[in-house]
């Protein structure tokens, strides 16, 4: 993210702003047939969490969000056509704490890549969705994550 674009979002959430971020949770099904969310880290913290990213101009959230994956956890699939839900976090910068929504596509994976943009900066584990709700902080996203693994994930 650019400096300006840095600082237009930090003035957007000094005035009371929510900002807006799309979000992959990429799933697949064991040989058994159980279904597993792969969660990444993050870059800075390498605390667990969704490939996401923010809208990208001329393509819709869905596509945003596939690209975010596969930069991000090396996943391709498909994405669903609806959000499956949404989840709040606080995104830190070198200035201040940003509030931001994450609308959340399921990506049903296809293809996991041994290489992608951002291996060398993210880890990434596949886990079942009781699992994964354990690794994850924010509350919301504990709730998703729980509700995949009981709606048996269909994209």
């Amino acid at each position: 993210m650019g400096a300006r674009k840095d600082r237009r979002r930090e003035q957007e959430a000094e005035g009371g702003s929510v900002l807006n971020q799309v979000g992959a949770l990429p799933f697949r099904r064991d040989k058994e047939g159980n279904i597993e969310i792969m969660l990444i880290t993050t870059r800075q913290t390498r605390r667990f969490t969704l490939p996401k990213g923010w809208s990208m101009k001329g393509k819709s959230d869905r596509k945003a969000a596939r690209i975010e994956a596969k930069e991000e956890a090396g996943v391709e699939g498909t994405i669903a056509g609806k959000a499956v839900g949404s989840y709040f976090y606080w995104k830190r910068t070198e200035r201040c704490f940003l509030p931001i929504r994450v609308t959340v596509y399921l990506l049903e994976t296809r293809r996991t890549l041994s290489r992608w943009k951002e291996r060398r900066a993210r880890l990434r584990k596949w886990l079942r969705p009781a699992e994964a709700a354990l690794l994850v902080d924010e509350p919301e996203l504990v709730s998703l994550l729980r509700q995949a693994g009981e709606d048996g994930l269909q994209s």
